[in-house]
């Protein structure tokens, strides 16, 4: 099994490309945001998965071991294959991937290609107890919203939905008041549910979700 590939950028297409390794060129499909990450003619290095079927051997190819991660997990959703996979990795990074399931929130998977109400709604289920893990050194400092969600105190769970229930009710996107209500039950666990919502919409406003 290939589980990295170490060589030459050959050549780069919509959802794929060729690296060369010492002259032999391997046929690598990739996210859009890992091919973006290469450049035709540099060297570059790639985390492999490598899925063996009857009639062929694909490689996949990641930029990082979240990407690769999170791959492999949406894979084992019943409806996913390898190439939806990849078209939902091309439209949300990992956080954003982490954020939509701790949200429950069925139209952050809708803006990838492939994906309809059914198998949106299928991925936000499954994949809720789900743990995938964050890499040391991958969340960046624009993703703190996204790390600050999943420091909410266990004991705050209905206080969480109040808020959130609230905030959509007002017009917000669930995702957007999952961030905000994160954001405050995180500062003000003891908080009644109309302060909440109050800092709640004062952190909309504040972070521009």
């Amino acid at each position: 099994m290939i589980a990295k590939l170490k060589g030459t950028v050959d050549d780069i297409f919509d959802d794929n490309c060729i690296i060369d390794v010492h002259g032999v060129g391997y046929l690598v499909f990739a996210s859009a945001k890992t091919l973006a990450t290469l450049q035709k003619g540099q060297a570059a290095s790639l985390l492999v998965e490598t899925l063996v079927r009857e009639d062929s051997i694909s490689l996949f190819g990641f930029s990082d071991a979240w990407e690769k991660e999170w791959f492999l997990t949406l894979t084992k959703v019943q409806g996913v294959g390898a190439k939806v996979a990849l078209s939902i990795l091309s439209a949300l990074k990992p956080t954003e991937l982490s954020a939509a399931v701790a949200a429950q929130d069925k139209n952050s998977f809708l803006r990838a290609a492939g994906v309809g109400p059914k198998l949106a709604a299928r991925l936000t289920t499954e994949l809720k107890d789900k743990i995938v893990t964050i890499p040391l050194g991958q969340v960046a400092v624009a993703d703190e919203a996204v790390a600050t969600a999943f420091q909410v105190p266990p004991q705050t769970p209905d206080a969480m939905e109040d808020v959130i229930s609230a905030l959509v009710n007002l017009g917000y996107t669930r995702l957007d008041a999952y961030k905000a209500a994160s954001s405050v039950l995180a500062r003000y666990p003891d908080a009644k549910i109309a302060d909440l919502i109050r800092h709640a919409l004062q952190e909309i406003v504040k972070g521009g979700f």
